[in-house]
């Protein structure tokens, strides 16, 4: 029987955040943010010749562990003075080896905009985000209902912070809310976890007409997969600002010379 590892982890994070909730209950009122007031990931990645968001991933469901004992503190600064517009942290535990604190340590470590990267289900979630300090977070369209993508939007815009939506089909492009600030394109089926670039270029048309009234048209960022300058010199000519890259930068023991030998062969 074919294994949907989204629906495994969903069902995971909804009895986690529903513990967390319990042991360590979070209140818009009672926050208190990490470092500074949230910054535009996405007039950071259009500004950029190659807008990169670099990765801080250990480990991943379908691959195991990437690089079981790398810290954020460590790695963020190689990704920021190799040249990267914004970082991703992953806050999951279970399934990626990730949590908050990541994002802690990311934001006392580096002055890029930082993306919460978590399956969001819930807004304790986003509270969690605003707290650790980062700027953006991540909302997965295949998780949420549209009345959730729009309303955890407004919560997200509430805090300050930005929106990356990620979507992998085209019928998911018609939950776009029109307040989107970024909207991802997953070059990975998080049902099987089978990557496909090509699923970017196939997407960049149906989401440039998606997105075509919207008052402000959405950043597109290409998500997962990129492992060439090839592969952004491609996606750039299809409409692409913003390259999420997480496990090719991730393996080894500098991430930082990753970044710079894929920014060299993007000629950038």
């Amino acid at each position: 029987m074919k294994t949907d590892i989204l629906a495994e982890i969903v069902k995971h994070k909804r009895a986690e955040v529903e513990m967390l909730k319990r042991v360590s209950p979070l209140s818009p009122e009672s926050l208190n943010r990490n470092g500074r007031m949230p910054v535009s990931m996405k007039r950071s990645l259009a500004a950029a010749p190659a807008g990169i968001i670099a990765e801080f991933k250990r480990r991943s469901p379908s691959k195991g562990w990437i690089n079981r004992n790398a810290q954020p503190e460590r790695v963020l600064p190689q990704y920021e003075e190799a040249g990267a517009s914004a970082c991703s942290v992953l806050a999951d535990r279970a399934f990626f080896g990730g949590s908050p604190d990541d994002v802690l340590a990311a934001r006392n470590a580096v002055g890029l905009p930082l993306l919460f990267k978590e399956f969001v289900i819930d807004e304790y979630q986003i509270m969690q985000a605003f707290r650790a300090g980062a700027d953006a977070v991540l909302l997965i369209a295949s998780v949420l209902s549209p009345a959730e993508i729009a309303a955890f939007t407004g919560r997200i815009h509430h805090f300050g912070m930005e929106v990356l939506l990620e979507v992998h089909t085209e019928k998911e492009l018609s939950d776009i809310p029109p307040e989107t600030d970024m909207l991802g394109v997953n070059n990975r089926n998080l049902g099987s976890f089978h990557t496909d670039t090509g699923n970017s270029l196939r997407m960049a048309d149906a989401a440039k007409r998606a997105t075509a009234g919207f008052p402000s048209a959405p950043l597109l960022v290409s998500e997962s997969g990129i492992t060439s300058g090839m592969d952004i010199a491609g996606l750039k000519r299809a409409g692409y600002g913003g390259f999420l890259v997480g496990e090719s930068l991730m393996k080894g023991d500098n991430p930082g010379d990753n970044l710079r030998r894929l920014l060299k062969e993007a000629g950038i």
